[in-house]
């Protein structure tokens, strides 16, 4: 799930945005004789200073009202459809809530500079917390299909985290409504599911991320409602460039390299293609804090931003779109399209540095569907979870197992 940074945006775009409103959420943190549950509390608090997180607003993107506005106008064809009442989560049901679950304002922030080396304890559970991120993201991910709404695929996030004792990481962090992200076509990320019924030939990511036993994983994936065959030429031009760009960046982490390839290697990548890289949002160093050091860019950086350490863990979630980069944001103050209502796509996953390389930790296993884009990339065909010897002997395995999409 990306960090929103700061940016300056070319003020002729800035001009065209209209005045952010915000939700209300119905409901509030309550408690019973038989059980606590965990609801979005009704007011919405204010993004407060640390480094950065999911909903941090620029002030570039001329955001200074919550009242919405009937002539908002939209970038694309996509428009917000009814939402269902947030989920509940009843603390008893997980092994540990994360501390904005009740009022929705984050406490413990991380740090912004300095990288945590996670212990061999941290990252028992980071992988397993990683494996319950994968998990319910298969599920989800099996329900993309004509007809079927967002809302219907929040719902069914939710149950699966339950089920798995995890707290679904993005319900009430900064207020935000739901589960999980649902980003279709046009939106570059944080879409709320709503009841608009999914169709052929949209480009749907969904963005989980779970908190288990004190832990958070986080990963998302791209999906074509009605398979490839439904989706047009440029659409898997898209996603494949997308998809190629992220593991080209992958590919080059390890300890002793410098945190500004990740964004050099991206954007090389997709520019000679005719592809712009989000600026806005960035990936993020994870564990205890959803949020943390080191804020990962999928841009070009000309200067140092510090050394990849055996023990660092991070997202690279690079956004990619067909057209301009620059946000633009609805009225809900959260869901964050093109400017040209051109499409983007997106990839991310949960990343562990280790002496001999990498490893994803959100990494498919063998019940994952493999994608066109894995059976047709050209940076690695098949499945990748890493470049550790550990990593690939265990995608060996998988590959060997995994079914068709």
């Amino acid at each position: 799930m990306a960090m929103f940074r700061l940016q300056i945006i070319l003020p002729l775009l800035t001009t065209l945005l209209a005045p952010s409103a915000g939700f209300t959420a119905p409901s509030h943190f309550q408690t019973s004789s038989s059980c606590m549950t965990l609801q979005m509390n009704k007011r919405r608090s204010a993004p407060r200073a640390g480094a950065g997180g999911f909903g941090k607003k620029a002030t570039s993107l001329n955001i200074k009202t919550k009242k919405p506005k009937p002539n908002f106008v939209y970038a694309g064809d996509l428009r917000p459809y009814p939402q269902s009442p947030p989920r509940i989560v009843d603390p008893s049901a997980v092994l540990a809530i994360p501390d904005y679950a009740i009022d929705g304002i984050p406490k413990n922030k991380g740090s912004s500079t300095t990288i945590e080396i996670k212990s061999e304890e941290d990252i028992v559970k980071m992988r397993a917390a990683g494996r319950a991120a994968r998990e319910v993201l298969d599920i989800a991910g099996s329900l993309v299909k004509p007809g079927v709404t967002t809302d219907e695929i929040d719902e069914a996030v939710h149950r699966a985290c339950l089920e798995r004792k995890a707290y679904p990481s993005p319900l009430n962090y900064r207020n935000f409504p739901k589960s999980c992200c649902t980003s279709v076509n046009e939106v570059i990320c944080h879409g709320i599911p709503d009841m608009r019924p999914l169709e052929a030939g949209d480009v749907v990511n969904v963005d989980i991320t779970v908190y288990l036993d004190g832990y958070h994983g986080d990963c998302s994936e791209m999906f074509v409602v009605g398979g490839k065959e439904a989706l047009d030429e440029a659409g898997q031009k898209l996603i494949q460039t997308t998809y190629d760009s992220w593991l080209t960046a992958m590919q080059a982490c390890k300890p002793g390299v410098d945190y500004n390839v990740i964004g050099k290697l991206i954007q090389n990548y997709i520019t000679p293609k005719g592809y712009s890289t989000v600026r806005s949002f960035c990936g993020h160093g994870i564990g205890k804090t959803f949020h943390t050091a080191p804020n990962i860019f999928h841009y070009t950086v000309n200067q140092p931003l510090g050394e990849m350490l055996s023990g660092h863990v991070f997202t690279i979630e690079p956004m990619i779109c067909e057209g301009l980069p620059d946000p633009y944001m609805w009225s809900d103050d959260w869901t964050a399209t093109t400017v040209d209502g051109k499409r983007s796509a997106q990839f991310e996953h949960t990343l562990l540095i280790t002496n001999d390389g990498i490893e994803a930790l959100t990494g498919k296993l063998e019940s994952s569907p493999m994608q066109f884009w894995e059976k047709e990339s050209e940076i690695h065909k098949g499945i990748w979870l890493g470049t550790s010897a550990a990593a690939k002997a265990r995608a060996e395995e998988v590959n060997s197992t995994v079914g068709s999409s």
